[in-house]
């Protein structure tokens, strides 16, 4: 099960954390890696272990389980089986000094056990540092999300119609769509950074569910199954003639994620004051990635798109009611919520490369949800679109 990712290719990854480390962070001493992802990111595979960099220069990987597929999926020569973190200190050596963890992630039991084998002078944060290194992707990076693209779109215009059928319920839909997205080269998740989410495709509803509230931050809502499993799909709302079908789904290919939102109609075309309301939003779509260049300013594009809308559109834009986000996109790659964020606040310049998805949607009361959803590349030239980019509201 060797994977084709390189030691040149991991090794330019640790090189990078590296320096943004001692820029950022310039009296550090070890970072410790346990997210399963970031260790996926500098390694290539992904074990229960810990990923260990020493100010120095040292890497080393210490798997508990499994040691044997680590070895036969990454390239890169320091890993160590190890039965508890005791033996990773008796390699390594337990003097960590100023030691940075993923502070979102690493429990403090976690910790804890760590600290019982490791001298920790100081515990600090390197969420943002190891964000900011994934947030510029490479050309290996870069091939996966175009897959991803490519298929994402073919499936939402081509494959998606097909399965509508009057009488399903939301249930259902879901059910289906996942079949038909693992059989059309989906890898079968989706993986959020958000602490606690859930997602198993992405955010669908028929009418009006659309707009139901939820407790992820987003312009999108869904009754879900339950108050216990409030995402997937309801088994009582079922698809009538006259409903707007509502489909944010997540994409990925070789770990990388795209997204991407198509609006259907089922029975019956829309009436003019939805298209109108939907084409708006591809026009904003399209203003914001032609602001995707290097050097731009996220708050800055965020706060003159804004500007540009009017009073009356901006009700409901973005959310249904008071639940408005505040952001027109979000980076994207190993995990589908990623920086940089096109919101207030964001003042780290663009760097090519980086790859960003761009939603704007409007909630219409007793309809649902209209716009669109696609991922762009930064280039020096604007957004650079994988997923096919903002399409008319499809009548089934």
């Amino acid at each position: 099960m060797r994977s084709d990712i390189t030691l040149e290719e991991l090794c330019s990854r640790q090189k990078a954390f590296f320096t943004a480390m001692s820029v950022a962070n310039p009296n550090w001493d070890t970072a410790i890696i346990l997210s399963k992802v970031n260790q996926y990111y500098f390694t290539g595979t992904m074990q229960d272990g810990i990923l260990v960099f020493k100010k120095s220069g040292k890497v080393a990987y210490f798997v508990r389980r499994s040691y044997e597929r680590a070895v036969e999926e990454s390239p890169i020569k320091e890993i160590f089986p190890i039965e508890s973190y005791r033996d990773a200190a008796n390699i390594i050596g337990n003097d960590c000094g100023s030691t940075y963890f993923e502070t979102e992630i690493a429990t403090l039991a976690i910790v804890e056990r760590l600290k019982k084998y490791f001298i920790i002078t100081s515990i600090n944060a390197l969420d943002r540092v190891i964000l900011s290194v994934r947030a510029v992707k490479t050309q290996y990076e870069l091939s996966y999300m175009k897959l991803s693209g490519k298929q994402h779109n073919l499936f939402l215009q081509n494959t998606v119609p097909a399965l509508l059928k009057e009488g399903m319920s939301e249930a259902d839909f879901v059910a289906e769509l996942y079949e038909k997205m693992v059989k059309s080269g989906h890898q079968g998740i989706c993986r959020f950074s958000m602490f606690q989410n859930e997602m198993v495709v992405g955010q669908v509803g028929f009418g009006e569910s659309s707009l139901y509230p939820t407790s992820f931050d987003g312009p999108g809502g869904a009754y879900g199954m339950y108050p216990a499993v409030p995402i997937v799909g309801s088994r009582e709302r079922k698809l009538k003639y006259g409903d707007l079908v509502f489909v944010d789904i997540s994409w990925g290919v070789g770990g990388y994620h795209t997204d991407k939102t198509q609006v259907y109609m089922f029975g019956k075309a829309p009436n003019e004051d939805v298209v109108n309301a939907h084409r708006v939003c591809m026009g904003v779509q399209k203003r914001l990635s032609e602001f995707l260049k290097v050097e731009a300013i996220p708050c800055e594009i965020y706060n003159t798109v804004m500007s540009e809308l009017d009073s009356n559109f901006l009700q409901n834009f973005m959310g249904f009611g008071s639940r408005q986000a505040k952001f027109l996109g979000y980076g994207i790659g190993l995990h589908v919520d990623e920086p940089p964020v096109i919101a207030s606040g964001f003042t780290e310049p663009l760097i090519e490369n980086m790859v960003i998805a761009l939603e704007p949607k409007k909630n219409i009361e007793g309809v649902g949800v209209v716009g669109v959803e696609d991922t762009y590349i930064v280039t020096p030239f604007g957004g650079k679109c994988i997923t096919g980019g903002g399409s008319d509201i499809i009548v089934v």
